[in-house]
């Protein structure tokens, strides 16, 4: 039996993903400079390091919306969208 709760966190695409796992695959991915030129925080521009970024993001909600959506981006869509790319072939 599905509960709606069950729904609602199977539709959720950043359920599980921890702040500190999309921050590391973010700038492993990307790198801190396109960080800093997509989400116009200090933190990422100026004598960037991890762990201030991440306790940073912690502490402001709003910059840590902007992370989070820009993860769901590269992340979740790009990847569905390129699955069904490949299954149109």
């Amino acid at each position: 039996m599905t509960t709606e709760k069950d729904n609602s966190q199977s539709k959720d695409p950043l359920h599980g993903v921890t702040l500190k796992n999309m921050l590391e695959d973010l700038i492993e991915y990307h790198g801190f400079p396109y960080l800093a030129e997509k989400v116009k925080i200090k933190v990422f521009g100026v004598n960037p390091t991890f762990n201030s970024s991440l306790k940073f993001l912690r502490k402001t909600p709003w910059a840590r919306e902007k992370v989070e959506k820009l993860y769901v981006y590269h992340f979740v869509i790009r990847k569905e969208k390129e699955r069904h790319r490949k299954n149109e072939k």
